[in-house]
């Protein structure tokens, strides 16, 4: 099974929605992840009511800000219950608050209680110069996670710039996984990315996924299982490809204990042929 466990629905215009949909029939399933455009309330509303029509492919987060937001148990049932969504998703860096606030600390604990993921949207290939570039570190995270051990916690884009941080916490801890969410067109970066997870061995944290609208599940998938033949002619380390395709299929909502109603897996996308030296890596 394939998930995409990172895409946006930046407005839920016709144009927007029919993209959206577009790309989601190349995965199994994908995460909804709400955004910032518009106030918090409303966007999660937007949002429930979309994934809510297509259930059996969309799972949505709600965009939560614990500083400011109402995190009563009747507010968080009202996200999860009577809006149907499945796990939040906080932009530390963007909203400016720090990810061990006292107050980010207690949402955490009420989270851990309902059994839902949050995804740490903190880091990005492309920040925003508004954007609080210390509170998009990683290893802030490492209080939260010896905190509430339960609590599923999901580094988006690996962290980066942080990626040695983000590798460090997805191995130090059992319950937080890392976000791959690569740019096909950043082969270096790529590179270092996936060389570095498999060197650590840590490739069984990492989840797959696209950050639609700025880059297509299609063209990720088919980069990564790729991936050995982006510098094929340097004698640089290759990765396993079925570790990079167990990435790929893995069942992240199982993972992250999301029911959902997925009912008609997507075609199976065909890797490109291996080299000999490929099948050996």
């Amino acid at each position: 099974m394939i998930v995409d466990c990172h895409t946006h629905v930046r407005s839920l215009d016709e144009t927007d929605i029919s993209e959206h949909l577009a790309a989601a029939e190349t995965v199994d399933a994908c995460v909804v992840l709400a955004t910032l455009d518009l106030t918090r309330e409303k966007t999660n509303e937007n949002l429930a009511g979309y994934v809510g029509q297509h259930g059996e492919r969309l799972v949505g987060f709600a965009v939560v800000n614990p500083i400011k937001d109402d995190f009563s148990d009747k507010r968080l049932a009202h996200l999860t219950e009577k809006l149907g969504l499945k796990g939040f998703v906080l932009y530390c860096s963007m909203s400016g608050f720090h990810p061990t606030h006292s107050k980010a600390m207690r949402f955490y604990a009420a989270v851990q209680e309902l059994g839902l993921p949050i995804f740490f949207h903190n880091g990005s290939h492309s920040l925003r110069a508004e954007a609080i570039l210390e509170y998009t570190q990683p290893y802030l995270l490492d209080e939260v996670a010896r905190s509430y051990p339960d609590l599923k916690i999901i580094v988006g884009n690996m962290g980066v710039p942080f990626v040695e941080q983000t590798l460090s916490m997805v191995a130090k801890h059992r319950n937080v996984y890392a976000d791959l969410t690569i740019r096909p067109s950043k082969v270096w970066q790529t590179y270092n990315i996936v060389v570095a997870a498999h060197e650590r061995s840590v490739m069984d944290k990492l989840l797959f996924g696209s950050g639609f609208p700025l880059s297509d599940a299609g063209d990720c998938i088919e980069t990564l299982l790729g991936f050995n033949m982006l510098l094929s002619d340097t004698k640089l380390p290759t990765v396993p490809r079925g570790s990079i395709r167990n990435v790929i299929e893995r069942d992240s909502l199982e993972l992250l204990n999301i029911e959902h109603e997925q009912i008609k897996p997507a075609e199976p996308i065909e890797a490109p042929p291996a080299t000999s030296e490929q099948e050996d890596a």
